[in-house]
This record gives structure tokens, C-alpha cells and sequence, in this order.
């Protein structure tokens, strides 16, 4: 155990999250996101248990956004005549305001299926329970100056 570290980061996702460099984007994922398939080549940790807002809210305790994107945090954009709100997404940017200066000018949207072409590239992606729809997020790693 650690001082100072959210409990809810294991061991597993500190040494990932501590080997990633700047530009290197995760995934947290949904439930009923394919993280196995789209993960192939990629580390993929699974925290079956846990709800995305509260990894993100501990992840972004030890993991800067990246300053030289306009969007350095995306969502899963609500596919055309899919009739779903996404009230986790103002849960999102509540806890990214907490970490963030910039607020919800560093959240944009990709559409669905582009999201998914993306997240074949990220470096890991966490793999959650969380039951909302639509609740997969992508981050983009900034540069340490502390």
C-alpha cells in the first residue's frame, strides 16, 4: 500500500498508468464496451467491480490531460435515433473540472464507430461494470511538470 494514492488504482493499473508517456491515450470503458476484441493490441485491465466515474476521478489524480490537444478527453458520441440520455456524461465533467482548469472546453465527442477504430489504437484500456449507456470515455496522457 501506498500514502496518497487512490485505493481503487491497483498495483496493475499505477505501473500502466506510470508507463504511459505523453500522447498515450486509455480507454474506460462500459460494460457492454468490446474491450477484449478492441484491446488486442492493447493492455487491457479489467475492473469488473467499479463504475467509471470513480476510476476517472482517481486516475486523474495521478494523470495529467494533454495541454497541446483541443480535446484531450472524448466520449462515445449517442448514435442517430438512439433514444438514451447520458447523464454520466455531466458526472464526467464535474470530476474533470476537479482536475482540470481548462473544465469542459477539454471534452469532445467522436462519433461512435470512429470511437471504436480509435480505441484499437490506445495504449490500455480499462475495462469496467459501469451500466450506464454510452459511459466509455478516452484520455489522452499530458506531461508530468510536478
Amino acid at each position: 500500500m501506498l500514502k496518497g494514492i487512490p485505493k481503487i488504482l491497483s498495483p496493475e493499473l499505477l505501473k500502466v498508468l506510470a508507463e504511459m508517456g505523453h500522447s498515450d491515450r486509455l480507454v474506460i470503458s462500459d460494460g457492454n464496451f468490446p474491450a477484449e476484441s478492441m484491446g488486442k493490441d492493447a493492455i487491457v485491465i479489467r475492473c469488473d467491480g467499479h463504475g467509471v466515474p470513480e476510476l476517472l476521478d482517481a486516475i486523474l489524480q495521478v494523470f495529467p490531460l494533454d495541454t497541446y490537444v483541443e480535446h484531450p478527453v472524448n466520449l462515445m458520441e449517442v448514435m442517430p435515433g438512439d433514444d438514451v440520455e447520458t447523464p454520466i456524461w455531466d458526472t464526467y465533467k464535474e470530476i474533470i473540472r476537479k482536475h482540470d482548469d481548462r473544465g469542459d472546453a477539454v471534452v469532445g465527442n467522436i462519433e461512435r464507430f470512429a470511437f471504436y477504430e480509435e480505441a484499437k489504437k490506445v495504449y490500455a484500456i480499462i475495462a469496467t461494470g459501469e451500466s450506464a449507456l454510452y459511459a466509455n470515455i478516452m484520455l489522452q496522457k499530458g506531461v508530468v511538470t510536478d
